[in-house]
C-alpha cells in the first residue's frame, strides 16, 4: 500500500448507508451511492473512469478522495479437483488465504475474516499459526470482489479455447461462507458491515441462506448477530461433551455447550431461520465413536439442526489422524436412525492445502494467543 493510498476512503468497506453520507458530503445526491455500488459490485468496475453514468466532476472527486482497492493477490493454486486457492496480502509481512469450490450446482468461495486465529483449536492447521490483526471490512467484501472477477475473466478465457475450458463445473461465486482463517465473531466490528453489504440488494445481492457464518462459539456475539445480521449459521462442535471439548475447542471452558446451544436456539427464533448446521470434524480414536454420535444426537434431537461430519484434513506436526471411511459412516448412520439430518462433507482442495482447517496463510509477526489449559479473555473486537 502506498501513502497516497492509505489516504483514500476504500469503497469496498463502506455500506449503503455510510456510502450514501459519504457522496453526500462530496455534494452529491443519495441516487449516486446506489449508481457506486451498482457499478462496483453488479459490474464489478473499480475505476471510476470506467463509470459512464456518473458526471464526470463527480469521477473527478471520487478520484482525489477514494478507490476501490480488494486485497492485493500474492499467490493462486488451483487443485486436481478445479478447487482454487488465493494468498493474498495484509501488508508487507503478513498474507491470508480464501479458497473457491466449484461444483456442478454451485460455486462456494471460503473467505476470511482474520490474520491467523486466536482461538487455538487443536486439530486447526489456522490456529497453530498464531494471531496477526483483524481484517478490515474492505479487506473481508474485497475477497468476494475479487474472486468474482477473477473467475469471470477465467470464464472469458474458457470461452476463448474451448479446449483448455476444464471440467466445466460452476465458476460464479453463488455461496460465501465465512470459514477461512480466523473467527468471524471476534472481528464482529468489521464482519457485521461486510454481511450487509452481503445482503444489500445494491450490493452483492446474495440470499441470506447462501450466507453462512462459521463460529467456534462465541456467545454473547451470537445473541449480537441475532439483532445485527440474518445469514445462516455454522457452529464448530467437534464433540458431545464438554470433557472432549475443552480440549478440542479451548473456548469451550468459557461458553461450554448447553450455553452454546441455548444461544444457537435463540438465533433461530430471532431470525426464523431453518436450522444450525453443526461442524464435526472426524478424529480418528478421538470423537468418532458410536457412543459419541448417540450422545450427539441426544443433544440435538428435537431442534432444528443438521450435522455436517467432516474428515479431518492433516497438516505437519498434528498428533491426529483421520478417521477411516467406514466409521464416519457409521457415525452418519448412528445419527440418521435418531432423526437427524448428517451429511459427510467432500473433502476438496487437499493436494493444495485449501482443504478444511487447512489455511495458513501467512502469519510472521503474530501474538500467539492459546487458551491452554486455563480460559483466558479472547480478544474481541466489539
Amino acid at each position: 500500500m502506498n501513502a497516497q493510498s492509505a489516504e483514500l476512503t476504500n469503497l469496498l468497506g463502506l455500506p449503503r448507508a455510510e456510502l450514501t453520507e459519504f457522496v453526500a458530503q462530496l455534494g452529491s445526491q443519495p441516487f449516486r451511492a446506489r449508481q457506486l455500488m451498482s457499478w462496483i459490485y453488479k459490474r464489478g468496475i473499480g475505476e471510476f473512469t470506467d463509470m459512464t453514468d456518473l458526471a464526470k466532476d463527480f469521477r473527478a472527486r471520487l478520484a482525489r478522495v477514494a478507490e476501490v482497492r480488494p486485497p492485493e493477490i500474492v499467490g493462486v493454486q488451483r487443485s486436481a479437483d478445479g478447487t482454487r486457492k488465493w494468498l493474498l496480502k495484509a501488508d508487507a509481512a503478513q498474507a491470508f488465504e480464501m479458497v473457491f469450490i466449484p461444483e456442478p450446482d454451485r460455486g462456494t468461495l471460503c473467505i476470511s475474516s482474520q490474520v491467523g486465529c486466536a482461538l487455538d483449536c487443536s486439530f486447526c492447521s489456522t490456529a497453530q499459526q498464531g494471531y496477526n490483526r483483524n481484517l478490515t471490512t474492505a479487506e473481508i467484501v474485497g475477497q468476494v470482489w475479487l474472486a468474482v472477477r477473477e473467475l469471470e475473466q477465467e470464464e472469458r478465457a474458457a470461452v476463448a479455447a474451448p479446449a483448455a475450458a476444464g471440467s466445466g463445473d460452476e465458476r460464479h461465486v453463488t455461496n460465501v461462507v465465512l470459514m477461512g482463517m480466523g473467527e468471524p465473531l471476534a472481528n464482529f466490528r468489521n464482519v457485521v458491515p461486510a454481511l450487509g453489504i452481503f445482503l444489500d440488494d445494491f450490493g452483492l445481492d446474495l440470499s441470506r441462506r447462501r450466507v453462512t457464518l462459521s463460529t467456534s462459539g462465541l456467545v454473547p456475539q451470537i445473541y449480537r448477530l441475532a439483532q445485527e445480521s440474518n445469514v445462516a449459521l455454522a457452529v464448530s462442535l467437534h464433540a458431545p461433551d464438554d470433557a472432549l471439548r475443552n480440549e478440542l475447542v479451548p473456548i469451550n471452558r468459557k461458553h461450554p455447550i448447553a450455553e452454546l446451544l441455548q444461544a444457537c436456539w435463540h438465533y433461530l427464533d430471532e431470525r426464523n431461520g431453518r436450522s444450525v448446521t453443526f461442524e464435526y470434524v472426524m478424529l480418528d480414536g478421538v470423537n468418532d465413536s458410536p457412543a459419541q454420535a448417540r450422545a450427539l444426537a441426544r443433544l440435538l434431537q428435537g431442534h432444528p439442526a443438521k450435522v455436517n461430519l467432516i474428515p479431518f484434513n492433516p497438516f505437519p506436526g498434528t498428533r491426529y489422524r483421520r478417521s477411516p471411511p467406514q466409521a464416519i459412516q457409521r457415525f452418519r448412520d448412528e445419527l440418521l436412525q435418531r432423526g437427524l439430518l448428517a451429511t459427510i462433507r467432500r473433502t476438496r482442495g487437499e493436494d493444495i492445502d485449501a482443504a478444511c482447517g487447512q489455511l495458513a496463510g501467512r502469519v510472521i509477526d503474530r501474538t500467539t494467543v492459546r487458551l491452554g489449559n486455563k480460559v483466558i479473555g479472547v480478544a474481541v473486537q466489539p
